[in-house]
């Protein structure tokens, strides 16, 4: 997880110590090179944090972890007596709360320049673009994959090594007071809020108060940091309300609006990129963006805010993002090949909500099928809406419409909602799960297509994504 060994290491095992609250048994490392909380994916020299879930217990895997070379275990004191016979242990009186105390320790000791980000939609994708946009002006460390929750965040941070130029900080939430303590572990220089959408209505009573809740971290920042918000939402009032009365120096904005301080004024997708036109402080600019959406065209501006706020180099940052690419299962673009030819599969199978599924469809609308080729959506439940589900799913259908989809391929009981909805212009296939449409939707599929997958990662709309790639061919170009 990181680019430092023995001679250099992330941490020394002796440096340990204090930070963890630990007493150790057995010997004391000479260092560890990174932290893993996951046997499947540690590296030799990494020191095992036993974390409790609600699935599984770490302890279980103590044993495993050393056998796949791990430096060092930290775990905590009712587990001593059936793993003292293991080589080194750190002993603490909490396996998470000492990973958060290593996190506040790796933030302590850096003299990186930090970005956090949030938002209901983007954060992911915005966050890998700020990775690639900083890399050109110094070594940048960044959250893996969507590690943005209490036990993401703190381990994002003591992965990071001492040398880091630039770090980047995702931060998720579903409830009320989640981002507060992870912002204020963080202390970002530079806070982006992507935008607000209805997302985790089962736990908020109004899309006001998510904005409520991202506007948390913004209470995090570094006394005269920045705040950096999409002009363009309905609730740019009420955040950039909360970023005045944080420790923010300034608020910046981006978007469409004629008052967004980096504000874009055009747009055109091409063939596996888009050419963005903005103006930012003032100076226009023109540049190859490496993916298509006009959603991600607008969070591209935020990263060039962000890049400028921390000081980083504004060309570099703009030349690098033309190198920028969707991630699996986050807009991922891929040829899968036929018999007769390919079709292009966009895979969204990771996530889902209203904003983000109409940003999608907006997005292929944009592409131009092959010769007898159609727009088809694969598509499962946007889930943790609560009451709002079923109309959320219905107000789908205008969406579809307009962005010219031919046939619609649903799965999940909030779907049926959406299916309801639909004009008798676009087949439509309903299944209870997803599981059960794959057969329909492979066999649908055919040369020319245009195929969006997408719905909340419970929806498990992923297979149908593998399973459409059997046949794999190669990225689309560019």
């Amino acid at each position: 997880m990181t680019n430092t060994s023995l001679d250099d290491p992330l941490w020394t095992g002796l440096g340990l110590v204090a930070p963890l609250d630990a007493r150790v048994i057995g010997a004391v490392p000479p260092g560890v090179t990174g932290i893993s909380i996951d046997t499947r994916s540690l590296e030799r020299g990494d020191l095992f944090f036993a974390i409790t879930g609600d699935n599984s217990n770490g302890h279980d895997y103590v044993e495993a972890a050393f056998q796949a070379g791990a430096a060092a275990a930290v775990i905590d004191e009712a587990h001593v007596e059936r793993l003292r016979g293991a080589s080194s242990l750190y002993v603490v009186p909490n396996v998470l709360e000492s990973l958060v105390a290593l996190g506040r320790a790796a933030r302590a000791r850096t003299e990186a320049r930090v970005i956090a980000v949030t938002g209901s939609v983007g954060k992911t994708s915005t966050k890998e673009a700020l990775r690639q946009a900083l890399a050109p002006s110094g070594a940048v460390h960044a959250s893996v994959a969507s590690y943005n929750n209490h036990w993401g965040v703190p381990l994002t941070l003591a992965r990071m090594p001492r040398s880091t130029a630039f770090a980047v900080a995702e931060i998720g939430m579903n409830h009320a007071g989640e981002i507060t303590p992870l912002t204020a572990l963080v202390r970002p220089h530079v806070a982006i809020v992507t935008t607000v959408g209805p997302v985790h209505l089962e736990f908020f009573d109004s899309v006001e108060a998510i904005a409520d809740a991202k506007a948390e971290i913004f209470s995090g920042l570094e006394p005269g940091g920045t705040a950096i918000i999409n002009r363009d939402s309905p609730y740019f009032e009420r955040l950039a309300a909360a970023a005045r009365q944080s420790p923010a120096g300034r608020v910046l904005s981006f978007g469409a609006h004629e008052e967004a301080d980096a504000r874009i004024i055009g747009f055109s997708p091409v063939s596996g990129h888009s050419v963005v036109t903005a103006t930012i402080a003032g100076e226009t600019l023109t540049f190859r963006l490496g993916t298509q959406g006009r959603h991600l065209a607008e969070n591209a501006l935020a990263v060039l805010l962000a890049v400028q706020s921390v000081g980083a180099d504004l060309d570099a940052a703009v030349k690098a993002l033309a190198f920028f690419e969707a991630q699996k299962g986050r807009g991922e673009r891929v040829l899968v090949a036929t018999p007769n030819g390919p079709f292009a599969l966009i895979d969204e199978s990771y996530n889902a909500n209203p904003a983000s599924m109409r940003a999608a469809f907006a997005m292929a609308g944009t592409l131009k099928p092959g010769p007898r080729g159609r727009r088809i959506a694969v598509l499962g439940d946007m889930l943790e809406l609560g009451h709002h589900g079923p109309s959320l799913h219905e107000g789908l259908a205008e969406d579809l419409v307009a962005n010219g989809f031919d046939l619609v391929f649903a799965a999940g009981p909030l779907m049926r909602s959406l299916v309801a909805a639909l004009p008798n212009s676009i087949s439509v296939t309903w299944r209870e799960r997803a599981v059960d449409l794959q057969p329909a939707v492979l066999e649908a599929v055919q040369a020319g297509d245009i195929v969006i997958v997408k719905g909340s990662n419970g929806s498990r709309m992923a297979p149908i994504v593998g399973a459409l790639k059997e046949r794999h061919a190669a990225p689309a170009p560019n």
